[in-house]
């Protein structure tokens, strides 16, 4: 029989053997417990008991003392050698009397209280005091007295008689000693332990005689304790335990004399060991009986439930052709006969899903998984034909503003259009899948640079033309990278990282298409490393602004700067914002430099308008500046801090940030408006939208692109632009700045076009806050500005 805990039949029969074991260790303790309390409890009754039986004995003993002290006492020839103080007389007969009744001493007491005929203790001394006056005084009173005394550092029980001719001449003493013999004696009658212990006023307790071992009787003093009365306490002697019972047999003025009964736990305890053994032995049977009958009971229910195992076994090897037969009428029978439809149903849905799994459900097309079967197959192929492998990463541009402002009804609509025109691009033997979202690769299995470059080209093609959906034409543009093999990777997945790199390289180039370059991934390794370094450099004031002026045609004077940022990389020297602005974009690390922008330049601003220069001063905003919600709050906080009017602030922004997300754009721009900040758009020319829908953001100002300003003297068709791009903002109410002027000629076009303002290298390169006033000051002496 094989036992594997990983079995259901080990887990049944080890769950009943621990069940059992559990039950029965429970038990167990409750009996051991239950035991323990019981014998403390007999214990402490068999001390009652005893108590009752020792102070007896104890009586029994003093009678037996008075009645011997008694007719001593009686005795004729001893009261008259006791009235004729013969001494020889009296010695003897105390002797022979004592020796009759086994008495320890004998004493003879004056009425002075004094030992002054006989003491057999002291034979040799006289004219002793008699200590304990009080027996005589009770003898005196009642006719005879007893107590417990302590002679010498032992204890006595003492008996007092008086001897009378016919009036009480003297008293007679008759006592025993109480030692361990007679501790010994008391036990064989109570069958309990016996200690006798005494103490004179605070003095520590001294054990006089006990049955207790002499090595052991040191550790009754610390028991007791100081005040020690009548009652059960527990003593631990030696690691052994005993229940012990006080009892006081005497107390006279400031010597208190108590007996302690004991009894070991461990003697009351053994009667019921044999008790735990049986059940012990007991309890070995039932658990053998129990791992026995789990056993059985468990390969019944395991057997057929094994079958059901193999057969899920070959089910996941994928043969589903197998049925399980289980003659069993129970529920396990009833769970066969649910498999076996189950299989039925597997079969006629694994086809689907082997379909499903390697197909989007959207497009139709190979999805991830099928792509990358397909391109490791053609791989293996090309290897041995040793023949290049073309691979194209496709990613939409403007789909998100497809999504977000048309719903995602629509933007699968346009998924589709794309599929089916990419799909009618290409041959049989090329694959053309959706990876995902609004991505897409093409797999060329004859991928020769040429072919696919011209497939590229016809994918840009395709894609030019709007796509019309519910009547709406739509424009989706995409980027693509394209990787070879061998070239650019030996294994899929190589090479679809590759392509994901000159995809995105792509993107930001607006290029349409890119090749992947080795470069590619050091300048993105390069600008990762920039921005980790990033937030440094503003903690360690490594940004700095530079500004470049803004000549007013109209006044022949400069107004305002726009606020350009640098970084002053410690190693690196100057870094371009070309360089790590756009990365910061994408991962959003630009709030926090646009945040640092706008404190450096409205401080600036306030600097230069406190020392008499108000100069308006121009920051750019980000798309993801846009949607930061504390922008605006915090724009006017930096305004009342530095003292600044906000119509010296104009907020800059792109095109394509306005168009990416135009809902939050326009409330954020409406909220800045409504602060005072003068807008203004940047780059206009190089975007997607129009001036009728510009004019619905409430912008002030229009910034005309350096690509259609720079060489409009030889250019008739960038000059109509710039010139008509001139009139319709005027016509909407925008003030126009022409940027990238660079020549004299440029500048005097402008003037003639009813340009308002002109930017660029020919008015003033961009340059460091300290040596703004002085470059004004220069430009106002030769008279070519001015400080408003």
């Amino acid at each position: 029989m094989n036992f594997s805990f990983a079995s259901l039949r080990t887990r049944i029969v080890v769950f009943f053997a621990a069940l059992l074991v559990l039950v029965q260790g429970l038990a167990f303790l409750v009996v051991n417990t239950a035991n323990y309390q019981i014998a403390k409890e007999t214990i402490v009754q068999e001390l009652g008991v005893g108590e009752r039986i020792f102070l007896r004995l104890l009586d029994q003993q003093r009678d037996q003392l008075e009645q011997s002290a008694g007719l001593l006492a009686a005795e004729f020839g001893f009261r008259q050698a006791v009235a004729s103080h013969d001494t020889a007389t009296i010695l003897s007969a105390l002797t022979n009397h004592g020796a009759r009744a086994s008495a320890s001493v004998m004493l003879l007491i004056s009425l002075d209280q004094k030992l002054v005929l006989a003491d057999t203790l002291h034979p040799t001394q006289r004219e002793q005091p008699f200590r304990f006056s009080h027996l005589t005084r009770a003898a005196e009173a009642n006719g005879k007295a007893s107590g417990i005394v302590t002679i010498d550092g032992r204890l006595y029980q003492l008996v007092v008689a008086p001897v009378n001719a016919p009036t009480t001449i003297a008293w007679v003493g008759v006592g025993f000693t109480i030692d361990d013999n007679t501790a010994g004696d008391l036990k064989k009658l109570t069958a309990l332990d016996v200690s006798f212990l005494s103490r004179y006023k605070d003095e520590p307790w001294r054990v006089h005689a006990s049955t207790l071992p002499e090595n052991i009787r040191g550790g009754l003093v610390p028991a007791v304790g100081r005040g020690a009365g009548g009652g059960t306490i527990d003593l631990n002697l030696d690691d052994q335990e005993y229940e012990a019972r006080l009892a006081m047999i005497e107390q006279q003025g400031d010597t208190q004399i108590i007996a302690v009964l004991q009894r070991s736990l461990a003697e009351g305890i053994e009667p019921f060991k044999r008790v735990s053994s049986a059940f012990l032995v007991l309890a070995l049977l039932a658990f053998v009986v129990s791992v026995i009958g789990s056993v059985l009971i468990a390969r019944n229910i395991t057997r057929p439930i094994n079958t059901l195992a193999d057969v899920a076994r070959r089910i996941q090897d994928g043969d589903y052709g197998q049925t399980v037969e289980v003659e069993q009428k129970d529920e396990i029978g009833a769970l066969a006969a649910s498999f076996n439809h189950m299989l039925a149903g597997i079969a006629s849905r694994e086809k689907e899903n082997l379909r499903l799994a390697f197909e989007d459900h959207l497009t139709g097309l190979p999805n991830r998984a099928m792509f990358h079967d397909r391109l490791v197959q053609a791989l293996l192929l090309a290897k041995r034909a040793a023949q290049p492998v073309g691979v194209m990463m496709l990613d939409l541009d403007r789909f998100k503003y497809v999504n977000d402002t048309l719903g995602h009804p629509v933007g699968d609509m346009v998924l589709k259009e794309v599929a089916l025109r990419l799909r009618t691009l290409l041959r049989e033997s090329d694959t053309v899948a959706r990876l995902g979202g609004d991505e897409f690769a093409i797999l060329l299995p004859s991928g020769e640079p040429e072919r696919t470059s011209i497939v590229a080209h016809k994918v840009l093609h395709s894609l030019e033309s709007p796509i019309v959906v519910q009547g709406q034409p739509i424009d989706i543009g995409t980027s693509i990278g394209i990787v070879y093999y061998p070239e650019h990777g030996e294994d899929a997945n190589m090479l679809m990282r590759h392509a994901d790199i000159a995809m995105y390289a792509a993107k930001r180039a607006k290029s349409g298409f890119a090749t992947y370059d080795m470069r590619l991934e050091e300048d993105r390794q390069d600008h990762l490393t920039l921005l980790g370094e990033l937030r440094r450099a503003i903690d360690q004031d490594e940004l700095v602004l530079f500004y470049q002026p803004k000549f007013n045609l109209t006044k022949n004077a400069v107004t305002g700067m726009e606020a350009l940022i640098r970084w002053q990389h410690p190693t690196r020297g100057s870094v371009s914002p070309a360089d790590f602005i756009p990365f910061a974009e994408q991962t959003g690390n630009i709030r926090m430099i646009t945040r640092w922008v706008i404190d450096a330049a409205i401080a600036q601003c306030g600097a230069w308008q406190a020392s008499g220069h108000a100069l308006k001063i121009s920051i750019n905003i980000s798309a993801r500046d846009l949607l930061d919600k504390e922008l605006v709050p915090y724009v006017a906080a930096k305004l009342r801090e530095y003292q600044v009017p906000p119509g010296l602030i104009c907020a800059e922004l792109t095109e394509s940030a306005l168009m990416e997300d135009p809902e939050h754009a326009r409330e954020t721009l409406a909220q800045l408006h409504e602060l005072g900040i003068k807008l203004s758009m940047d780059d206009y020319g190089t975007g997607y939208s129009s001036l009728a829908y510009i004019k619905d953001l409430s912008l002030d100002e229009l910034k005309i692109d350096r690509a259609f300003v720079s060489g409009m003297h030889d250019d008739a068709q960038s000059a109509a632009i710039v010139h008509s791009t001139i009139e319709l903002g005027h016509r909407l109410g925008m003030i126009v700045v022409a940027e990238g002027v660079e020549t004299s000629l440029e500048l005097s076009a402008l003037k003639r076009f009813g340009c308002d303002y002109a930017q660029g290298y020919h008015v003033c390169r961009p340059m460091a806050a300290v040596d703004v006033m002085a470059w004004l000051r220069t430009e106002k002496a030769a008279g070519n500005t001015s400080d408003a």
